[in-house]
């Protein structure tokens, strides 16, 4: 009889977690979002807090709680008790970029988080003010080696993935750039636009009205395929860099611990999100990519940016503190 309470333990312990899974949730879930209103975190955990409030039965609330790229809401959400009701929209700065570019973070993403699904990702492409002579990388690149460090680039911030996708492609082209950081997406084009700084790195969501209008144009995607969304325009890749991919990207995660039954049905309820027609028409006039996988691939995709961005945060000495 011994020999069978493990695996009678086992078989206790799974179905407790699944009835418990099934009860889950029975109050109301916030869903700490680290950056502010209007951003595209923003945008897709409230569209996940729709459909989740729809599909769960309870209402799944956002909070915003920015500061600090990121940091101040992440931390937050390290601190809350690992009961699922309490989750983090987790991005590519907080959970990719930001292990790499700050000395003392606050919590780790991969240990202190349990890691539940990515939802989209947001691929960046370099632009340049419509106003300027460049048609391509190439016009670019030999513009910036005739004037090594005298040729300036905007961000979205100190650390940010804008930031460190033109520190990547610096190292790549084999050039030298005066990075001038600034206070958001808006900003930062507003100052492209203006002519007041020539290029920048930011996503295809956060770029494509101004492409369109012809305010900006768009020199090349960091993908290893053309985005359906700038068809015409070629990839980095295609011009002589090949590999070079930077894509920002929003998933889910909740405090350590929290109970695997709930995080795989959480998993599983994003896979039905991403199926329905009206979140799929959403995000494509949003120009977001769904992605919908697995947790384990998540966890695998995570750690794989971690270290390339803490590598590009070391070569080139990008620092956010």
């Amino acid at each position: 009889m011994p020999a069978f309470r493990p695996f009678l333990a086992a078989a206790l312990l799974a179905l407790t977690g699944s009835a418990f899974a099934q009860a889950y949730p029975s109050k109301p879930v916030k869903i700490i979002v680290p950056f502010t209103a209007g951003s595209a975190t923003d945008i897709i955990a409230r569209v996940l807090a729709d459909q989740l409030s729809k599909s769960m039965g309870q209402p799944f609330v956002v909070e915003n709680k920015p500061g600090a790229g990121g940091i101040v809401g992440t931390e937050q959400a390290k601190a809350a008790a690992p009961d699922g009701y309490t989750l983090v929209a987790a991005g590519s700065g907080p959970f990719g970029i930001n292990p790499g570019v700050y000395s003392k973070l606050p919590y780790d993403p991969v240990r202190d988080f349990e890691l539940i699904g990515n939802i989209v990702l947001t691929p960046q492409t370099i632009v340049v003010g419509a106003q300027t002579p460049y048609r391509n990388l190439k016009d670019f690149v030999a513009a910036a080696k005739a004037r090594p460090g005298d040729v300036a680039f905007a961000s979205l911030g100190n650390g940010s993935t804008s930031h460190l996708t033109m520190e990547a492609f610096q190292a790549a082209a084999g050039i030298r750039l005066n990075h001038i950081p600034f206070k958001g997406s808006a900003e930062a084009q507003t100052s492209i636009i203006g002519g007041n700084v020539p290029v920048m790195s930011d996503t295809v969501p956060g770029v494509l009205t101004q492409v369109k209008a012809g305010k900006l144009r768009a020199l090349g995607v960091a993908i290893p395929k053309r985005s359906p969304y700038l068809p015409d325009v070629p990839t980095i890749a295609e011009q002589g860099y090949p590999g070079f991919e930077s894509v920002g990207w929003i998933g889910l995660a909740a405090p350590a611990k929290t109970p695997t039954a709930i995080l795989d049905r959480l998993n599983a309820e994003i896979h039905t999100m991403l199926q329905d027609p009206a979140v799929k028409e959403k995000l494509d006039q949003l120009a977001f990519t769904p992605v919908g996988d697995s947790r384990a691939d998540f966890n695998k995709f995570v750690r794989s940016e971690i270290t390339k961005w803490t590598k590009v945060a070391k070569d080139s000495g990008a620092k956010a503190d």
